[in-house]
């Protein structure tokens, strides 16, 4: 490729990079330059990429004109590489927490987080929603057990009736990949035996939750959103963080439609169908998790799994309106995880409240390792969220330019959130500089299509073209297009954030962002069947997310009001490493002040209320 010129940015030694208010950094606002194509002209598109000499060139000019060989490739950078987002465990003290002892089951930890919710009133199963719109919670559910005005399988009838509804010519929402109502049902009558016995498991005992088909789970085939992975990548039992919520006693419901390998942000599946926004069931519901997101949002289940590469639990979650939960790298085990991107993938969790969020993290936590000695892990704390509002002297740091560079709507609905938590609470903001922004997705862009053609590269030898869905066949040429220089480089960037957001921790408790920078947009009739290409919306949807991923740091996002189309907007908190109490907390502190304005999506099941 010596014909293109190539010239590259020289970075400052990171520790000579002013993070303050009053830092001369320039923000990059990312520029994408690539249209939308979908249908017909994303086919072509793929002949030309896929054609021998055509296509590397192709490539090279699409990775020149987007900056990825200025800012990445070609770049002279000081720092040298980190090639994992591990973080390491330092002793910062958070407030108005349980300290966990590190041996607990998994159903001794939901049984020691449930003394750690706040206080709720009894809930009225046999009327409407006394208060305005509501998700029925895994303690709604657990407590309509126990006192027997439902039942696990009578929840699970009604839940395979709204599937069946909802997969319908009419509505045709592609929620789920598959579902066995034979093995549902089973769950649901073994678990209703133990409640009319008196002796459910835990509190998740006849729970409703569904998983990302990224996500071992038995008896069901793992995907990744393909027709082809399961045949070569058979399943041979639950991942860790399935088998954990399955000694809980959880009912586990199916596996969630999700973008094919994960390598997209819209939800638009043309091999099983593109996961609609229950909000509008004319806009997308958000990637890679689109499923799982949407169930959640749709009443079917209180919770789901998700798998977050690139932000692909927190954007659908802020699409469809719901809670989407990050841990830390390494918080939860990527055992029976699809190994498509290990240094900034792992599973994650879609809420239909913070509350609920928090028990199946209590449930799904990593235990120490066989022989590894337990000081080692770090400290597992949960919130005490009954005392949230006594916690004092939170700082948020806010990055004006970044935090602003959304939709009118998103910002004015985030800013006009953070104010009123901080004047709710007591607690300030700080104006920062987070550097080099569009430099980390650009990097994190090279680590995450490095990595999925690293785990796919066998695979693919057997797999015929035609199998592979066309946006998908367009990504795995670009990841392919990679070169070591390219990864390596990508990796000195990573070295320097981790330093950026360590020192940007020394100043406040959480980074304060919008979740998104646009809300769900149109689903397009022409993209059903082909997929879409449309960078454009997708930098936009990941423009807040990286940092979660690429620097293995915990994130939650949570509602926060609507856009004038009436779609939902999510604000994210971004923490230090293993902070996801603090977290929790601070989630916890903005759904109570923005709770009372949520509204009903257009396709919502009550699966608690009575017939």
């Amino acid at each position: 490729m010596g014909i293109f010129k190539a010239t590259g940015k020289v970075y400052k030694p990171a520790p000579e990079v002013n993070l303050g208010s009053d830092s001369d950094e320039f923000y990059i606002h990312p520029e994408v330059k690539a249209p939308r194509v979908a249908g017909l002209l994303v086919k072509i598109f793929v002949w030309i990429l896929e054609l021998p000499i055509i296509g590397p060139i192709v490539l090279y000019i699409l990775k020149k004109d987007n900056l990825i060989h200025k800012l990445v490739s070609f770049a002279e950078i000081p720092e040298s590489p980190v090639f994992t987002s591990a973080q390491n465990w330092e002793d910062i003290p958070e407030q108005n927490v349980s300290l966990t002892k590190p041996e607990l089951s998994p159903v001794e930890r939901v049984r020691e987080v449930m003394n750690c919710l706040p206080a709720s009133l009894e809930s009225t199963l046999t009327g409407e929603f006394s208060s305005g719109f509501k998700r029925w919670t895994i303690r709604d559910f657990h407590r309509a057990y126990a006192t027997g005005e439902a039942s696990p399988l009578m929840v699970a009838m009604r839940f395979l009736s709204a599937v069946k509804e909802c997969s319908g010519p009419k509505l045709n929402m592609a929620f789920f990949i598959s579902h066995n109502a034979d093995d549902i049902l089973k769950q649901a009558e073994e678990s209703s035996l133990r409640y009319q016995q008196g002796n459910p498991i835990s509190a998740l005992d006849g729970v409703l939750v569904a998983i990302k088909d990224e996500i071992d789970c038995m008896p069901y085939p793992t995907t990744g959103g393909t027709k082809w992975l399961h045949k070569q990548r058979g399943c041979k039992g639950d991942a860790a963080c399935v088998k954990q919520l399955r000694a809980c006693g959880a009912i586990l419901v199916g596996k969630t439609n999700m973008h094919e390998l994960g390598a997209g942000t819209s939800g638009i599946n043309p091999h099983y169908g593109s996961t609609r926004n229950p909000y509008n069931t004319n806009r997308v519901s958000g990637g890679s998790s689109s499923g799982s997101a949407a169930v959640v949002c749709a009443g079917l289940c209180p919770v789901a799994l998700g798998v977050d590469g690139g932000g692909s639990v927190r954007m659908p979650a802020a699409l469809c309106g719901v809670v989407g939960f990050k841990p830390t790298s390494g918080r939860l085990s990527n055992s029976g995880v699809l190994p498509l991107n290990w240094t900034v993938g792992m599973p994650g969790i879609l809420a239909a409240t913070v509350e609920d969020a928090l028990i199946v993290y209590a449930a799904i936590c990593n235990q120490p390792l066989q022989g590894q000695p337990i000081y080692s892990q770090p400290e597992l704390n949960f919130p005490l969220l009954e005392t949230t509002h006594t916690m004092s002297n939170i700082k948020f740091a806010k990055y004006d330019k970044w935090f602003n560079d959304c939709t009118e709507d998103i910002r004015n609905c985030c800013d006009q959130a953070l104010q009123l938590l901080n004047r709710h609470y007591g607690w300030k903001t700080v104006n920062v500089t987070v550097p080099e922004i569009e430099e980390m997705r650009l990097a994190h862009y090279v680590t995450i299509g490095s990595e999925c053609t690293a785990s796919l590269y066998k695979l693919l030898e057997n797999v015929k073209n035609t199998e592979i869905g066309w946006d998908a066949r367009v990504a795995l040429s670009v990841y392919g297009s990679f070169s070591s220089q390219d990864y390596i480089n990508a990796q000195r960037i990573r070295n320097r954030q981790m330093y950026f957001h360590k020192e940007i921790f020394k100043m406040a408790d959480v980074i304060v962002t919008p979740t998104t920078g646009v809300t769900a947009y149109p689903l397009q009739n022409d993209a059903l069947e082909s997929g879409e290409l449309d960078y454009i919306n997708g930098a936009a949807l990941v423009r807040f997310s990286i940092a979660g991923n690429f620097l293995g740091l915990p994130a939650i996002t949570v509602m926060v009001g609507y856009d004038q189309a009436g779609l939902p907007i999510g604000l994210q908190f971004i923490g230090r490493p293993w902070s996801e109490a603090t977290l929790l907390h601070l989630a916890f502190a903005i759904q109570a002040v923005c709770s009372k304005s949520y509204t009903k999506p257009m396709v919502f099941y009550d699966l608690l209320k009575k017939v």
